[in-house]
């Protein structure tokens, strides 16, 4: 029997979205912070890819696995995807709050390690959650609201490494192997609102119950004997995998170029700086975190927006001519050498984050079901990380041996993917909702 969901108001979709403002705070740091941090260490710029493969590792291996145990967890206390994303949140809490002590370059990506082990318990299961509580007209709403709080987490990541880095960094003087103090405070906020943000959710959004017929089944597994619940997971994503809908494999050949794309722009972004606009290691990290807030603040604006975009022309469409305008974001950066004009390209890339970070998953969430939800979720959060994967055993080369150790060839070869993963979206075709608007919400 199918479940009818009860329609949520705008607020209390709202309130169950606040927890990922803290994940995507920790995942601004580390878009902007982190490798900084590892050249302040005295990491070489050729190493930055392979000391980033602890996100694409741990995503692969901890979010389809989480995605599958929390699709078989219930308790009447804490419900079903809630345990997971508050001891994830807690992880990344104390690493977030210990990172800026790193002594050496390995204390710190060791810490990255155990952070995004983190990040990606606490990232999985909030997808899943929504996709349980909302019903088919209100997914889209839903979604995108988790993007304009990846908006407001980076924005306010990036944020305040700027003005950190204007009020307490501007006169220090860099010294190699040391990480400035002005950075810590980025890392303190970071690690408060990494659990407060997803208590906030917790408290403020109950979960549904499982079926009759869901809860036999979680029943008969926790009976099982331990050796057979530790490999319950991996069958459970061994089938899910052979039995995935083909729109997956679909959106797995645009997420290849798409994610391969953004971690070559996060890795290489300070670099460029160095390179075109001739500033220090903490002016170019400056200058990035405002290319993130720029970004940021466009898909905080335009995330709700796309919603009846979507509805209108379909969210293939939105999609594909966002992710064609995010490449013509990075063939335009490198040959600005103004600070400021430089943020304009940002305009376009935030549209296509705003995208990137709700279609996708509105479009999954309709054509997975409802039971399966967690384990198709941590899929798909695969079908990101192993591009990030690939990118960070063969960019380092790449960048080495065929770019010439070149920051502006990197953008320009990142801007090429994401035209590639434009195309490809376009053959990205989902039935059509069979109810009248996902836009409107009750006002209860």
């Amino acid at each position: 029997m199918k479940l009818t969901k009860p329609r949520l108001s705008f607020w209390q979709i709202f309130n169950m979205n606040v927890g990922f403002l803290g994940i995507q705070y920790s995942f601004g740091l580390q878009q902007t912070a982190i490798n900084p941090i590892f050249l302040y260490l005295g990491a070489p710029e050729d190493m930055l890819p392979i000391l980033n493969i602890a996100g694409p590792v741990t995503g692969l291996i901890v979010q389809p696995i989480i995605g599958a145990m929390s699709d078989k967890t219930w308790s009447n206390r804490w419900g079903r995807r809630k345990p997971y994303f508050l001891i994830g949140a807690l992880l990344g809490s104390l690493c977030l709050f210990a990172f800026p002590h790193s002594p050496i370059l390995w204390f710190a990506v060791g810490l990255l390690w155990i952070l995004d082990v983190g990040n990606n318990m606490a990232m999985e299961p909030y997808r899943a959650f929504v996709g349980d509580k909302l019903p088919e007209k209100q997914l889209s709403l839903g979604y995108q609201m988790q993007s304009l709080f990846v908006g407001a987490g980076i924005l306010l990541a990036n944020g305040s490494i700027i003005l950190f880095q204007k009020y307490l960094g501007g006169d220090s003087v860099e010294v190699a192997g040391k990480i400035p103090q002005w950075l810590y405070y980025s890392f303190y906020i970071g690690s408060i609102l990494s659990i407060t943000t997803i208590l906030w959710s917790v408290l403020k959004t109950p979960e549904i119950p499982p079926s009759e017929e869901e809860l036999k089944d979680i029943n008969h597994i926790k009976s099982l004997p331990f050796s057979k619940r530790l490999s319950q997971p991996f069958q459970e994503i061994a089938h899910a995998i052979k039995h995935m809908p083909k729109f997956m494999w679909k959106i797995g050949a645009v997420y290849l170029f798409q994610w391969y794309a953004l971690f070559i722009y996060w890795q290489f972004i300070t670099p460029l700086f160095r390179q075109t606009l001739g500033f220090s290691i903490s002016e170019a990290g400056a200058q990035a975190a405002k290319m993130s807030t720029t970004y940021n603040i466009v898909t905080m604006v335009i995330a709700l927006a796309l919603v009846p975009l979507t509805l209108r022309y379909g969210g293939k469409k939105i999609y594909a001519y966002s992710l064609i305008g995010t490449a013509l974001a990075l063939f335009t950066i490198p040959y600005i050498s103004d600070p400021t004009m430089v943020l304009a390209p940002m305009i376009l890339f935030g549209i296509g984050w705003a995208a990137m970070m709700g279609i996708p998953y509105t479009m999954v969430s309709k054509v997975v079901s409802q039971e399966r939800r967690g384990v198709y979720m941590g899929i798909l959060n695969m079908m990101i990380v192993i591009p990030m994967f690939i990118q960070t055993l063969t960019f380092g080369p790449i960048y080495k041996y065929l770019l010439g150790n070149n920051a502006i060839n990197a953008m320009l070869f990142a801007g090429a993917f994401f035209v590639m993963a434009g195309v490809l979206a376009m053959r990205l075709n989902v039935p059509k909702p069979t109810e009248d608007s996902e836009f409107e919400v009750s006002q209860e």
